[in-house]
C-alpha cells in the first residue's frame, strides 16, 4: 500500500513538530535535526563527529527526550567493556542457572558518547545490536526492542588515546553529520540564556514510541519510481569506479539512500521521491561509506567532496519521470 497525499501531510506535522521541539536546544539548526529525525524514522543509526562544544550530546539527549521512551547514555572509555554495553550473564546460586542482567543498549535511543575512545573490541560489541537489533550473549540472543536507534559522537581533532570506527562498523550508521559553530544571531540567543547549564535544559516528550514505530512503517510507503531507483544506482556504480576512491560505496549504502529519501519526501508532505531528495541526502548517506586513496587523500580530496563531484557527474531524471 502506497501512502496517500493526506498520510503525507500528517507525517510532514508531527515531523515538522518534532524538529521544532528539539530546535529549542540546538537553535539554528534545522538541517542537522531534521536529518536526525530522518535517520531514526528510516530505523537507522546516526554518527556526530564535530568538534568540542558545538551541541552533539545536546542535539542526541533532545532528541531522546523528545520521545516517550526509555533512553541510555553510555560514556565510552579505553577500559569500557564489550559486557559494560550488552549486559551480563550471572549466575544465580538459589536457581543454580545464570540470569541474564541488560547493559544501557536496551533502550529505545542509545547516546554513545565519545564512541572512538572504546578499543576496537568494545566498538564490535554494536555491530550484531546495530544491524539485527538484538545482543547475543553466551549464546543467548536478546531483543532490544523498538525503536532502537545508536546516537554515536566523536572529535575529529583529538586523536590521543582514540580507535578510529572500522569501515564495517561506519557502514552501520545509516548517516554521519556535523553541526557545526552556530550564526551570529543564533549565538546571541545562546548567550542571552547563559544562566542555564546545557545539561538542566529538557525539552518536552512529543510522540510515544509506538508513534515512532508507526511513522517509521508510514515512510517505506512512499512511492519510488524506477527511475529514483536508477539515479541511485548509477551514482553508487560512480562511487566504486572514481579515481579518488580505493572503496565504494555497498549495497546497503544504497539501501540506505532510498530509505531516508523515502523518509524525506514525506517529512516534506509528498508521497512520493523526487531526485532532490536523493541529492540532500547523499553526502550525510554515502560520504562515511568511502574509503579514499591514500595519495587522493594526501592532496586534500575529501568523500565529501568526491560526493559532490559525483552529483554533478550523474544526471538525475527529470521530475516528471520521478513522479
Amino acid at each position: 500500500m502506497t501512502m496517500t497525499p493526506e498520510q503525507a501531510a500528517t507525517f510532514s506535522e508531527t515531523f515538522n513538530r518534532l524538529v521544532a521541539n528539539v530546535e529549542q536546544v540546538l537553535l539554528g539548526k534545522t538541517f542537522v535535526i531534521r536529518l536526525g529525525f530522518t535517520a531514526l524514522l528510516s530505523e537507522g543509526h546516526l554518527l556526530l563527529e564535530d568538534f568540542p562544544g558545538t551541541g552533539k550530546t545536546s542535539l542526541a539527549r533532545a532528541m531522546a527526550e523528545t520521545v516517550d521512551g526509555a533512553s541510555s547514555r553510555i560514556q565510552f572509555t579505553p577500559d569500557l567493556l564489550p559486557g559494560d554495553i550488552t549486559g551480563v550473564s550471572i549466575y544465580d546460586q538459589r536457581s543454580s542457572t545464570f540470569e541474564f542482567h541488560s547493559g544501557p543498549i536496551f533502550a529505545n535511543i542509545v547516546l554513545a558518547d565519545e564512541i572512538n575512545r572504546a578499543s576496537p573490541k568494545t566498538q564490535a560489541a554494536l555491530l550484531e545490536v546495530m544491524e539485527e537489533g538484538r545482543v547475543t550473549v553466551d549464546g543467548v540472543s536478546h531483543v532490544v526492542g523498538e525503536p532502537f536507534m545508536v546516537i554515536a559522537t566523536q572529535n575529529p581533532i583529538e586523536q590521543a588515546g582514540t580507535y578510529r570506527l572500522p569501515e564495517a562498523q561506519l557502514d552501520r550508521f545509516l548517516m554521519k553529520a556535523s553541526i557545526g559553530y552556530p550564526d551570529h544571531a543564533s549565538t546571541l540567543r545562546i548567550l542571552e540564556g547563559a544562566v542555564t547549564r546545557a545539561h538542566e535544559v529538557s525539552v518536552p516528550k512529543i510522540v510515544t514510541a509506538k508513534q515512532i514505530i508507526a511513522l517509521a512503517k508510514a515512510a517505506r510507503t512512499v512511492h519510488v519510481d524506477p527511475s529514483i531507483n536508477d539515479y541511485v544506482s548509477r551514482l553508487v556504480d560512480a562511487t566504486r569506479s572514481a579515481v579518488e576512491v580505493r572503496l565504494g560505496v555497498s549495497v546497503r549504502g544504497a539501501l540506505a539512500l532510498i530509505r531516508t529519501a523515502k523518509t524525506l519526501a514525506a517529512a516534506n508532505g509528498r508521497h512520493y521521491v523526487i531526485p532532490d531528495d536523493v541529492k540532500v541526502l547523499a553526502e550525510p548517506v554515502l560520504a562515511h561509506r568511502l574509503l579514499l586513496d591514500p595519495e587522493a587523500e594526501f592532496d586534500g580530496v575529501t568523500a565529501e567532496s568526491v560526493i559532490g563531484q559525483l552529483l554533478i557527474e550523474t544526471a538525475p531524471p527529470s521530475d516528471r519521470q520521478a513522479v
